[in-house]
Parts: C-alpha cells; sequence; structure tokens
C-alpha cells in the first residue's frame, strides 16, 4: 500500500504516478473502467467517497465510469444491488474502490492507494461485500472508541483537501490513460 500526504506539495502527481502505472499493468483494454465512490453525504467523515464521484462525474470523461456521487450515493444499503447492477451492465469491470478511512493521529489527512479489494465500512463494524480491483482510502478521522461519532465530527476542511488531491490526481491519471489512445486515433506515434 502507498500512502500520500495530502499536505505535501506534489502528493497528487506523485499518487496519479502511481494510479497510472496500476492500472496500465494490470486492467486489460476491454475492461471498462468504474470509480466506485463510497460513502454518505449524511457524515461529514463519510462524504469522502460521494463529493469524489461528484467532482469525478462533472468532467464527463468517456474513458471511465462513476458510481456514487451526492445526488446517488453508494452506501452500506445499496452497496450490494449496486455491484450486482455493475456485474450486470459490465464484463469483467475493472474497479477502483474509493472510500473514507479512520487511521492514526499522524495519518490523518493522508490517501493511500493498494492493489485489491477494499473492505467498506470495516472501520466502523459494518460487514460489507469487498469490493475492487484497486482501492483509494481517504484518512479522515482518529480510529479508536466512537467511530460514528468521529466520522460525525470530521472537519470538512479534511475531507475536502482529500477530494481535491485525489482528484487531482486521477485526472493526471487519466489523461495518461488516454494520451495513447487519442495519438493512436489520430494515426501519431506514442513513445
Amino acid at each position: 500500500m502507498y500512502y500520500f500526504d495530502s499536505k505535501k506539495t506534489f502528493s497528487s502527481y506523485e499518487f496519479g504516478k502511481q494510479l497510472f502505472r496500476l492500472i496500465s499493468e494490470e486492467k486489460r483494454r476491454e475492461q471498462p473502467l468504474i470509480f466506485l465512490c463510497i460513502g454518505s453525504d449524511r457524515a461529514t467523515g463519510d462524504s469522502l467517497g460521494p463529493i469524489i464521484g461528484y467532482k469525478l462525474k462533472k468532467r464527463r470523461y468517456s474513458s471511465f465510469l462513476v458510481y456514487g456521487t451526492l445526488d446517488q450515493p453508494v452506501h452500506a444499503k445499496n452497496l450490494e444491488d449496486i455491484l450486482q447492477e455493475i456485474h450486470r451492465e459490465y464484463i469483467s469491470p475493472y474497479i477502483v474502490a474509493i472510500d473514507a478511512s479512520l487511521g492514526k493521529a499522524s495519518h490523518i489527512g493522508f490517501f493511500t492507494l493498494g492493489q485489491g479489494t477494499l473492505k467498506p465500512g470495516a472501520g466502523v463494524g459494518k460487514e460489507l461485500p469487498d469490493v475492487g480491483n484497486l482501492f483509494i482510502t481517504g484518512i479522515v478521522n482518529l480510529s479508536g472508541l466512537f467511530e460514528h461519532t468521529l466520522l460525525q465530527t470530521t472537519r470538512l476542511q479534511v475531507v475536502m483537501t482529500l477530494a481535491d488531491n485525489i482528484c487531482s490526481g486521477i485526472f493526471y491519471c487519466i489523461a495518461k490513460l488516454e494520451q495513447p489512445q487519442a495519438a493512436y486515433q489520430l494515426g501519431q506515434t506514442v513513445l
């Protein structure tokens, strides 16, 4: 797993480069790329996923799909239905799962990137299905006692800074992923 500090100047760029590398190595060309942004806008600390989904959806890229926005969040009550819908609609989708997480005080404001599945809701004791080929988490508050209260009292500034950094890195990654395809369509050679 890779950690990135949202307070560092080039963290979005480093994250975007690593995300590009992992997707390029793992995703097959025919697999649809889906960003599954998990969370709810009813608790500040849990709103990271829907805020990122909202920002990604506004860009209207055709090279990826977004599930989970402020308008249509993906959360504990509908996650299984959304996963069934995705697998019904798309053959072997490549899913990047995004969610808020809790961690050590020194890691608040960090975001992570990892290979494999994400276990949504684990920080607050929920039993939800594992999801994703890759995962991105943003550490929004402390883990420990009273996790639900901590998610309710998380500072919006922390969540927005994480969302901005993660989205910047994703947009960098997508631009790099689309570059060879665009040049190929134009009949150019990409080095």
